[in-house]
């Protein structure tokens, strides 16, 4: 249940439309709802003020409109998700769909909701899709997001020639694969919060992104964090959360 209809119940009963013994029958109905193939989660959005993600891979499009109607249709994020499987969801339900990061939502971005910004960088070209990925969940989330690509160590000065970008973040992701030393890098310039992201680029010795990953854990630089192998989704949530992290209501634009 997301929080308009929580509300629209709440006035119900201020107004005597419903009884409170109706109302709250609802509420207990509402915690999820059980699809037989799924339980989609109705209240995650009351706890963590985000509904429930999909994780689109090893989904069928069915399946996928069927827990986007069970979560109420608005707001909701769908990751990995292939071109042929947006299409098929969007013959049902409008999606906001990045071919590049595989990632979709059901609605237009929201207005920014605060005026920290997270940076996005990646190492190289081919770090992209995952950057595209971190980048589509914070602008979801109601994040302003500033993207720079191919700003690698393999020509530092492509990284030092945007030190105002970096100086101004409020969280920065570092994207890269190889040998994954851009999150150092940026740790040791930036002073704010580093995400690092190692991405499965790179040659058979980057063992699918476990050197860039052993690499970000073991960074030198302090204030540097780490996620997994590919996951653009949870650095742009957790980039998200960091950005947010000054009084509850503080950040409200009014």
């Amino acid at each position: 249940m997301n929080d308009s209809r929580l509300y629209e119940i709440l006035r119900q009963v201020a107004n005597g439309d419903i009884s409170p013994d109706s109302a709250a029958l609802k509420l207990k109905c509402s915690p999820f709802t059980d699809l037989g193939f799924a339980k989609a989660d109705n209240h995650r959005s009351l706890r963590q003020g985000v509904p429930e993600v999909i994780f689109g891979e090893g989904k069928s499009a069915e399946q996928i409109i069927a827990i986007i109607r069970a979560l109420e249709g608005s707001n909701v994020l769908i990751t990995r998700l292939s071109a042929d499987k947006a299409e098929a969801v969007s013959r049902e339900i409008p999606l906001n769909y990045d071919s590049v990061g595989r990632i979709a939502f059901t609605t237009d971005f929201p207005p920014h909701d605060t005026a920290g910004t997270i940076l996005i960088a990646t190492g190289g070209t081919s770090d992209i899709p995952v950057a595209r990925e971190a980048a589509f969940t914070a602008k979801s989330l109601g994040n302003p997001v500033t993207e720079l690509y191919d700003v690698g160590v393999a020509g530092l000065h492509r990284l030092l020639a945007h030190m105002n970008e970096i100086m101004s973040a409020s969280v920065i992701i570092a994207v890269a694969g190889m040998e994954g030393a851009l999150a150092s890098v940026i740790g040791g310039l930036a002073d704010c919060p580093v995400i690092a992201v190692p991405t499965s680029v790179g040659y058979g010795a980057s063992f699918g992104g476990v050197s860039a990953l052993l690499s970000m854990l073991n960074s030198c630089a302090s204030g540097v964090s780490c996620v997994n192998i590919d996951n653009g989704f949870g650095a742009g949530y957790q980039a998200h959360l960091i950005n947010h992290t000054g009084g509850k209501h503080e950040n409200t634009v009014h």
